[in-house]
């Protein structure tokens, strides 16, 4: 019981209002003090100071860095708006341009607040006045942004990496199919869309030429290009570590910003401190969620999820069909740092005695998570594009213009489910 009272307690706490690493390290503290005794907590000093040492970890804040310094230079304002230019002249053109942008932020940043901003800041205005249809617009930019959640170097893989313990390098080779597949599947859409109705998604007039507009898009979104193959190069040729590739791009993120003239000491300034807090924010949530699991697993409730899923018929799919509707259900309403860290624990020993291949259980708890973005009431891209709409959209507006994606996403997940040794590269 005591696993059961411990979420329970905790799920409660959440839809409170209260902070989530709060949240998970005072629950645990206290069913743990009154279930186990105080001295279970002995060994909690020694788990703190091993997540403060793990070099896998220290990825994240040189990825959330880089992203950072791309979107306050303005750096993804010169992508974005030369990408529109480049493709606006065709029906959809500038949804498949914020797409596209969206994709590429998500390959340099992996951090799905910033990308869903700087589109909803930049995108959207012209998207609004070229009279395309406002949940669609909205969509568009949501789903978009939403890509660093699969595509390399996602936060939430680097995370999944750790918690499992897999190689984070092996999860970025995996999840490049299944991102390249969205991508794929969200520009066919906004074609498709444009085609029918025309009227949804209106081509841009340009009135500069096309050569002008070749010159200028290579200067805008080349250098970002480059800057990702060198980072993700790095890591799938084995000539460095997700840690080391994150610092090359971190600071090879300064350097464009320096060439392209948007470098300053109080932009520099700017960019530490919101690292400082997007991190902090992080490892506040694994040192409360490492108390959490250590008092559900020392409960002995970590055997009991184990032998439930062992004598369920159909064993690896009834388990990852389980796995999955769990995960999406919680993604409604809980944020997927908190499923990462409390849920995916106890599903990988389950996966471990399936003899379930990790790596592919990973992508498709990482594509998963990233519905979590876009699924009402609390999907945080909503949040993260109304603040920056127009007062004039709702929010129901923005929640019609998601369903589509959300949709998409889930065909793909199940493609990916179906298909691994098509989709997963190894």
């Amino acid at each position: 019981m005591t696993g059961i009272i411990l979420f329970a307690i905790a799920f409660l706490c959440l839809f409170m209002g209260y902070s989530v690493a709060f949240t998970f390290a005072g629950v645990s503290v206290l069913v743990g003090v009154i279930v186990l005794g105080p001295e279970l907590f002995a060994f909690m000093p020694y788990r703190i100071m091993s997540i403060m040492e793990n070099t896998t970890l220290m990825a994240i804040p040189m990825f959330v860095y880089m992203g950072i310094v791309l979107q306050k230079t303005g750096l993804a304002e010169r992508l974005l708006e030369s990408s529109a230019k480049l493709f606006g002249s065709i029906a959809g053109g500038v949804a498949v341009s914020t797409i596209i942008v969206g994709s590429l932020l998500a390959a340099s940043t992996g951090v799905v607040g910033a990308s869903v901003v700087a589109m909803g800041v930049i995108s959207l205005p012209v998207m609004l006045k070229n009279n395309y249809h406002q949940p669609t617009a909205a969509g568009v930019i949501c789903a978009a942004g939403t890509l660093g959640q699969i595509i390399p170097p996602s936060i939430i893989l680097i995370i999944l990496g750790d918690v499992m313990g897999v190689p984070v390098g092996d999860l970025f080779r995996a999840a490049v199919i299944p991102g390249m597949l969205l991508i794929i599947v969200y520009t066919i859409y906004i074609l498709v869309l444009g085609k029918i109705k025309p009227e949804f998604c209106p081509p841009m007039v340009v009135t500069e030429g096309k050569r002008e507009l070749l010159i200028q898009a290579a200067k805008d979104i080349f250098p970002p290009i480059i800057l990702i193959v060198t980072v993700l190069g790095s890591i799938f040729t084995g000539v460095a570590t997700p840690t080391e590739s994150s610092a090359i791009g971190a600071v090879g993120a300064v350097i464009l910003s320096i060439i392209y003239g948007g470098f300053s000491l109080p932009k520099l300034n700017e960019v530490s401190k919101e690292t400082v807090k997007v991190t902090s924010m992080i490892f506040a949530v694994l040192i409360g969620a490492t108390a959490f699991s250590m008092v559900f697993s020392y409960s002995g409730s970590e055997y009991l999820v184990e032998e439930i899923f062992m004598e369920l018929p159909g064993e690896k799919w009834t388990f990852i069909l389980i796995a999955m509707l769990t995960i999406l259900i919680l993604g409604f309403f809980i944020d997927f740092i908190e499923i990462a860290f409390l849920v995916v624990p106890i599903l990988t020993p389950v996966a471990i005695a399936l003899d379930i291949d990790l790596i592919w259980f990973a992508v498709l708890i990482s594509m998963n998570l990233q519905t979590s973005f876009l699924t009402p009431p609390f999907g945080f891209s909503l949040f993260y594009l109304k603040g920056v709409a127009p007062k004039s959209m709702k929010t129901t507006t923005i929640y019609k213009g998601v369903v589509p994606f959300i949709f998409m996403q889930l065909a793909v997940l199940i493609l990916v489910i179906l298909f691994p040794n098509h989709l997963i590269l190894t």
